[in-house]
């Protein structure tokens, strides 16, 4: 890894405490657990145009720590990524589970904010190139996987939002794009991002997975009538099996190992044992917490992903 730590300047310019917008209080998870990339919504208007608008903010519960254009990355609520401890911000909805079920936690506790300003005046090209740092740069500060620890607001919210990819698409960007071109800042090797070689998950792991996930998520969606959530959770399975070359049927001959689909072990990982892990934490539970992260990483190297 490579990354150029120097490539733009970070400014630092925090905004007044306030209840709803920056409350004053730290991330629970202490450092950034996860980055959530938004778009501002806001066409035209830069970063310090948002500053301005949040340090007199009073009425929503709205805010983000970092805003991007073309000239200027700025920080408007700690990150941790200076002298200050990274502090919450409000840039998810609570009562959305998503963010939970993928990173076991609330974005707002747990994750920053980076918001992208576009349209108007501002050169796209230039505040993408600063995005794209800016993630890396986090990335880089708090040793997290970009193909793992990279959100879109869409993502995490999609029945209301379609940031950062509304703004992305405007120059003619994705958010694959978003998370390979982060990765390439950092300069990433193959093998760091999405290593060749394949590691057969382990038959008892499979099996202990579709036994206490999957079939339990197969039987509450059979018992709801959700077909299509009982056919997904059989596939999950069945891609299970295969990477651990159990046979589908029984009676059936094992085939060689097959890779896991990377999507399937991310799922299972934000789903369950993501999830699991945080509540062992609280519990204080030091023995559990390595077992779902020795699951998490059984099936990180079936997919090629890095360990963590």
């Amino acid at each position: 890894m490579k990354l150029d730590l120097n490539k733009y300047k970070i400014e630092r310019r925090y905004i007044n405490k306030r209840p709803k917008v920056r409350p004053g209080t730290r991330l629970t998870s202490g450092t950034p657990g996860f980055f959530v990339a938004h778009d501002t919504g806001n066409a035209g208007a830069d970063a310090d145009a948002h500053y301005r608008y949040f340090n007199t903010q009073t009425e929503r519960s709205a805010s983000a720590q970092t805003f991007i254009d073309d000239k200027t990355i700025l920080e408007i609520i700690p990150t941790g990524t200076g002298s200050d401890p990274a502090e919450r911000a409000y840039h998810v909805l609570y009562n959305v589970q998503t963010d939970n079920d993928r990173f076991g936690d609330d974005a707002n506790d747990i994750a920053l904010g980076i918001e992208l300003c576009y349209g108007g005046k501002i050169n796209f090209d230039e505040a993408y190139k600063r995005f794209v740092w800016y993630l890396a740069y986090c990335c880089y500060k708090f040793n997290k996987n970009p193909l793992i620890y990279i959100a879109s607001h869409k993502q995490l919210d999609p029945a209301r939002k379609f940031d950062c990819d509304q703004a992305l698409a405007k120059g003619g960007k994705t958010l694959k794009d978003l998370i390979y071109d982060v990765a390439a800042e950092m300069k990433l090797t193959p093998a760091q991002v999405v290593p060749k070689a394949l590691t057969a998950l382990p038959s008892d792991i499979a099996q202990s997975i579709i036994d206490n996930y999957v079939t339990v998520a197969w039987g509450a969606s059979t018992a709801a009538g959700d077909k299509e959530g009982a056919d997904h959770f059989h596939r999950l399975a069945n891609n299970l099996r295969m990477a651990a070359g159990i046979p589908l049927e029984a009676g059936k001959a094992a085939l060689p190992p097959q890779k896991l689909p990377k999507s399937n072990a991310q799922e299972i990982i934000f789903r369950w044992l993501s999830s699991a892990w945080f509540k062992s934490r609280a519990a204080g539970d030091q023995m559990a917490m390595t077992h779902f992260n020795n699951l998490a990483n059984y099936l990180r190297k079936a997919a090629g992903i890095p360990a963590e």
